[in-house]
């Protein structure tokens, strides 16, 4: 059994909670970038490293803990090494817990999340800003590659993201594991098409698939209480989290010959001044013909895969390893 986490260090800022695996350049550029962050030196950071999956895995989890053990540049540095494999879901529901439970609140990123300099004043100054807002689920750190017309720099939406993103204690408690109840309120409820219409994802099957065990997925259960309890979610209005390991080394997550969610950090101070937390239906028609183009892309993708299967051009696999 995992020893417990030890005690938090006094700090105003957030606690950073990273999730890593087998990636180690995916880590370190994540690291390196989340260092350089204005108050990254204030806040503590938690590293969840989970045990290999496979004895083949063990190389690469290796080199993993190796590099983290060596991490600075945070007010504390506490690595967690998992004796079993818990996989994702199980790490972050279980990570995220216990951060909230000795914090209050907890920033989570995983391994392959790159940030702009303003992404933890960001998500610090909104934590403080909503904390006594029950109706903001969370707050994500990322934002499609969308422009939108408006002066604001902050957006509510319906559904989270797991790109980068912040909750408080009584707002995790939301959080509900059975993902065939939550199927079965949708459904009750009429709500498996806005359930499908607030992102870029077939979040019914993803749903279905979790329930069946095809996936693992926590967000797709965090998404679906939140739909249920009529929660939103801050964002940025231009993004502070790139995705840099859309490119078929992660475990859950496909290579993309075209990225749909590549963006641009943003470079200056997001400002977040507390506002009532409603949706901007103008603002949801620009993503709706986002999440369009994104459900084109993901066949055109597909289409690709097949082909480099059937005729692999040579010297391709190279390049994505």
């Amino acid at each position: 059994m995992d020893a417990p986490l030890p005690l938090p260090t006094v700090s105003s800022r957030a606690p950073i909670a990273l999730f890593v695996y087998n990636r180690p350049e995916h880590t370190r550029r994540t690291v390196e970038a989340l260092a350089a962050n204005e108050g990254a030196a204030a806040s503590p950071l938690f590293i969840f490293s989970d045990a290999p999956r496979t004895p083949a895995a063990a190389p690469l989890v290796d080199q993993v803990r190796a590099y983290v053990r060596t991490v600075t540049g945070f007010a504390q540095v506490t690595v967690v090494e998992r004796s079993a494999n818990m996989g994702l879901a199980r790490s972050i529901i279980e990570g995220v817990s216990d951060l909230t439970g000795r914090f209050g609140r907890a920033i989570v990123l995983e391994d392959d999340l790159a940030t702009a300099p303003g992404f933890l004043s960001f998500m610090n100054d909104a934590l403080d800003a909503y904390a006594n807002d029950p109706r903001v689920l969370s707050v994500c750190g990322y934002m499609y590659p969308v422009v939108f017309d408006t002066p604001a720099d902050t957006l509510f939406l319906r559904a989270p993201h797991s790109w980068g993103w912040a909750t408080w204690k009584d707002r995790w408690s939301l959080f509900r594991p059975d993902g065939a109840t939550l199927l079965q309120e949708l459904e009750a409820r009429r709500l498996l098409h806005a359930f499908d219409s607030n992102g870029p994802h077939d979040y019914t099957r993803m749903l279905k698939d979790q329930v069946a065990g095809r996936n693992d997925s926590w967000f797709v259960r965090w998404y679906a209480a939140s739909l249920l309890a009529d929660r939103v979610s801050l964002y940025p209005a231009r993004s502070l989290v790139s995705n840099i390991g859309i490119d078929g080394t992660g475990v859950h997550c496909a290579d993309w010959r075209f990225d749909p969610f590549k963006v641009s950090l943003c470079d200056k101070a997001v400002r977040v001044v507390a506002q009532e937390a409603a949706i901007n239906e103008r603002l949801e028609v620009a993503l709706a013909r986002y999440y369009r183009k994104v459900g084109l892309l993901r066949y055109v993708n597909f289409a690709y895969r097949l082909l480099d299967r059937m005729l692999p051009v040579p010297g391709r696999s190279e390049v994505r390893r």
